[in-house]
């Protein structure tokens, strides 16, 4: 499986607690992990790369050229790493063809092959909304974004690469952002949904982006179907949006303390000493 992540220094401790989760979940496969970054140290992506190759893995660094980005709006709302994700086809190995994005944020807890082998067809993205809890905010979306589609979290995206290398044009997304700079809140995701919305392949949340905040709301949903055994044996991602996060103290939602074991096993798997 070939993984994207795209983050800054400040994250590498949360990207080795999503490794860890996702090397021990599948033990015997082979991940390429590919890195969009501007300032990482090398010596922390060195570190990096021989912890991930003790574990059968591979670190791919991409030091991304500033340069590409001297037309695009950048300012401290809207940084150019906000662009790595939605321009990933440009920026990786023209032989790579697949990618699954992965927030740094987000813990393995199941296999991902059934994700990672789905058929998308014409579609450039796979990804999953979280409305069914939050179809209020759905319509402000669709509304102050004029789209009439589901509004997907980019959180997790399987991406079609040869398919964006031909429909992602960057100076596209550089004109919408300045165009529309007033009504961008969550600047990447808005523009992902605003201009590519209609070829996204609508994947299950349950599964594929479980937001971790709201278990009750799923198992209201699921008409208690989706309790702990189930979410343990069924999900795949979970995901800890929103500003509350599990390695900060007090944090108050279900799966804090299995987000906390994940944390010691990345010690023992990928210490610190790795990144």
């Amino acid at each position: 499986m070939d993984i994207l992540v795209t983050l800054d220094e400040g994250y590498l401790m949360q990207l080795r607690v999503m490794l860890t989760s996702l090397y021990l979940n599948h033990p015997n496969e082979l991940c390429r992990v590919y890195l969009l970054h501007s300032r990482i140290p090398d010596v922390r992506l060195r570190e990096l790369g021989k912890g991930l190759r003790a574990l059968g893995c591979e670190l791919h660094p991409v030091r991304v050229d500033s340069r590409l980005f001297e037309k695009a709006p950048v300012t401290k709302q809207y940084p150019q790493e906000m662009y790595y994700r939605l321009l990933a086809a440009r920026l990786l190995p023209e032989d790579l063809e697949r990618v699954l994005y992965l927030d740094p944020d987000v813990l393995i807890i199941n296999s991902l092959k059934p994700l990672w082998e789905l058929e998308m067809g014409d579609f450039l993205f796979a990804a999953a909304s979280h409305t069914g809890k939050t179809e209020i905010a759905n319509s402000v979306n669709r509304l102050r974004l004029g789209t009439d589609r589901n509004y997907y979290n980019s959180g997790v995206l399987l991406m079609e690469l040869g398919s964006c290398r031909r429909a992602i044009v960057p100076e596209d997304v550089f004109r919408f952002v300045e165009d529309h700079a007033a009504e961008l809140v969550l600047p990447d995701q808005d523009v992902l949904n605003a201009m590519y919305g209609s070829r996204i392949l609508e994947i299950d949340d349950f599964r594929w982006n479980y937001d971790a905040r709201n278990y009750t709301s799923y198992y209201m949903r699921s008409a208690g179907d989706a309790n702990l055994e189930w979410v343990m044996r069924n999900t795949s991602i979970l995901h800890f949006c929103g500003r509350e996060k599990p390695w900060k103290e007090h944090y108050r939602h279900r799966f804090g303390v299995l987000y906390r074991h994940y944390m010691q096993l990345a010690e023992r798997y990928l210490p610190s000493k790795y990144g």
